[in-house]
């Protein structure tokens, strides 16, 4: 019996080189919003303006391709907010601004993050724990560590980093090649390996899984892992993006990394995941919020705008439109007076 569900069938392409729905749907709607970020807020796509959104949504890419592989396995990871904070945190109160201390603490903000998504691992996958409870928990733990390290308080972050992170090749940020990057990688491990074709298949049917015998606690472990390390990624490149981030910068991205990756069209009950359409959904994204605040709409608009978005990206993927209409248009025929 095949576990592939609806938006997994290729809408485009041979077998070999399918096109997913959700790719499809978050090209034409990104096409679509800069179309209209033209007509009516022609700033939202001026040069300075997409300067300013590329390096944000590069780091939302990276964060969002962490959380497709927890979602994958049908989970959730909310600690993702406390793992950026906690980068960020590292790799700018460690240093001090001294920029021969800046690998030693790149390392131990990748260890630390690492740890708490090797805790996340053990609970969700070894224990069988709700991953909400348990990514919420380690959350708690993470920001423990970060207010120990920074009491709550910023830091101005390397000239080091800050230089790789905000220098321009060919006129694109340095951050964006650093989001590629960890998106072929994503690609790589999960499409062309076959330990990562078992993690998708795990992914869709964990009781078939189990019953061929592949080790599913194992692979639901190691989704919260490699989730932690692009998570340290993404706190690295905002750190090095603001000169002084905030010790909390984290929680800004921790509703848009779900939607991102329901934007993507990657299920929430967990199966294969559309890394190139979740890195796509990133920039959505970002150039959504940079048109409303265009528009002079206040700032505190911004959630409620990631909020929608997330709304009809799951209605968009779970809600069975199609039986909807036809259940609709047959009370109509129904309800309709007989000719005479």
């Amino acid at each position: 019996m095949s576990t592939t569900t609806e938006q997994e069938r290729p809408v485009l392409g041979s077998a070999r080189f399918a096109v997913s729905k959700g790719l499809v749907t978050i090209v034409v709607a990104t096409a679509l919003l800069f179309l209209v970020c033209v007509l009516f807020a022609p700033s939202s796509v001026s040069s300075d303006a997409l300067q300013g959104m590329l390096p944000i949504a590069a780091v939302l890419a990276v964060a969002g391709l962490g959380q497709m592989l927890v979602v994958q396995q049908g989970g959730i990871d909310l600690s993702v907010a406390g793992a950026m904070s906690l980068a960020v945190v590292t790799v700018t109160h460690i240093p001090d601004q001294d920029d021969s201390l800046l690998l030693p603490a790149v390392l131990l903000a990748f260890g630390l993050v690492v740890l708490g998504g090797l805790a996340n691992g053990l609970l969700i996958g070894g224990l069988g724990l709700n991953p909400i409870i348990a990514t919420l928990g380690t959350n708690a733990l993470l920001y423990g560590v970060n207010l120990g390290i920074s009491g709550g308080r910023p830091r101005i972050t390397t000239n080091a980093l800050q230089t790789v992170m905000t220098t321009s090749v060919l006129g694109i940020p340095s951050s964006v090649f650093f989001a590629v990057a960890a998106l072929v990688l994503v690609i790589v491990l999960v499409r062309r390996t076959v330990p990562g074709r078992r993690f998708e298949f795990i992914g869709a049917n964990p009781r078939a899984a189990r019953a061929v015998g592949l080790r599913a606690r194992l692979h639901q472990t190691s989704a919260y892992v490699w989730a932690a390390v692009l998570y340290g990624l993404a706190g690295v490149m905002i750190a090095g993006i603001t000169a002084q981030p905030s010790a909390y910068s984290g929680d800004s991205f921790l509703l848009i990394s779900v939607a991102v990756v329901v934007l993507g069209g990657t299920s929430l009950l967990g199966g294969r995941g559309y890394p190139v359409a979740t890195v796509i959904g990133a920039v959505f994204l970002q150039q959504l919020v940079q048109f409303v605040l265009a528009l002079g709409v206040s700032t505190a608009i911004q959630t409620i705008v990631q909020a929608a978005a997330l709304a009809v990206g799951v209605s968009l993927y779970t809600v069975d439109w199609a039986g909807i209409l036809r259940r609709v248009t047959g009370r109509r025929r129904r309800a309709a007076p007989a000719p005479a």
